[in-house]
């Protein structure tokens, strides 16, 4: 199907989001091969998703905690964990031109897909999240740069971000929406800690006592706020990149920025996405 034939998108999108619910008191996200499972409970509010191609000024990272740019990869086949070795150094350049950061750390990648065909797909995350909490954040950071510069003069900056493209054809039946990190206040946020399992407990297991949970891995998911303010790009092309902020020690810009898939139903002809997301943390050392 060419540019011509495909339907148009919409200005913006009348959906719902989904949330964690104010009573939600045993937070975890289970992950296993192939599978996902959140002990939070979880509802679906309402949200206007608004098309930020057509937005008067495009979102930047200092402003809104994400970016779309242009970046056409040499891999071919994002299944081919040979192919990838080289995707780090693609990521970094990338990471290079939009933050003027010195070097990253590669974390790794992940592909995704409502239709899990193979082993190493899990499916698109579907509530508003973002993939590290502060001390999270902050803990990685340091471990990671210890390791890789340990006689370095340390950094004044980091920023853990991912780097996503869609893989299938545009249009992409669950885009993934961004919103403005200024829009949302600690009020709304909550840790989701993450547990790896070779499979996804059941029952009573899923809500047993972890020792040391506080000091585990984790997420921040979100409580609604009707003031949160959501975006996406529709279609999506293999050679635009989504630049997402997790984290950014510079608070006094636009630090962090939830993000969801969302079902969209307003396109006809939408193809099933398949998406690899990049994460990495990027490092600003001191100077002198």
């Amino acid at each position: 199907m060419d540019a011509e034939t495909l339907s148009r998108p919409d200005a913006a999108i009348e959906t719902e989001i989904k949330y964690l619910v104010p009573t939600s008191r045993i937070n975890r996200r289970f992950w296993a091969p192939g599978a996902e499972y959140n002990t939070g409970v979880y509802d679906f509010y309402p949200a206007t998703i608004r098309n930020a191609r057509l937005r008067e000024s495009a979102p930047t990272l200092d402003a809104d905690g994400f970016c779309l740019s242009r970046h056409e990869t040499k891999v071919t086949d994002f299944a081919d964990l040979e192919e990838l070795k080289a995707y780090p150094a693609e990521v970094e350049t990338v990471a290079k031109a939009l933050t003027g950061c010195d070097f990253i750390h590669p974390m790794g990648g992940q592909l995704r897909s409502p239709v899990i065909d193979a082993r190493g797909i899990q499916p698109p995350a579907a509530e508003a999240h973002v993939d590290f909490n502060t001390p999270t954040a902050n803990k990685i950071a340091q471990i990671f740069y210890d390791k890789l510069r340990p006689d370095g003069p340390g950094f004044d900056r980091f920023i853990c971000f991912s780097l996503w493209r869609a893989l299938s054809p545009a249009p992409q039946n669950w885009p993934l929406a961004l919103c403005e990190g200024p829009s949302v206040g600690e009020e709304d946020s909550i840790s989701n800690y993450k547990v790896d399992v070779d499979t996804i407990p059941t029952g009573a297991d899923l809500f047993a006592p972890i020792p040391g949970e506080e000091d585990m891995l984790a997420a921040t998911i979100f409580k609604y706020s009707p003031g949160h303010r959501w975006w996406y790009f529709p279609d999506m092309t293999r050679d635009e990149v989504i630049f997402i902020k997790f984290h950014d020690s510079d608070h006094s810009r636009a630090w962090r920025s939830p993000h969801t898939a969302f079902h969209d139903t307003s396109r006809p002809d939408a193809r099933v996405r398949k998406s690899y997301e990049f994460r990495a943390i990027a490092y600003f050392e001191k100077k002198g």
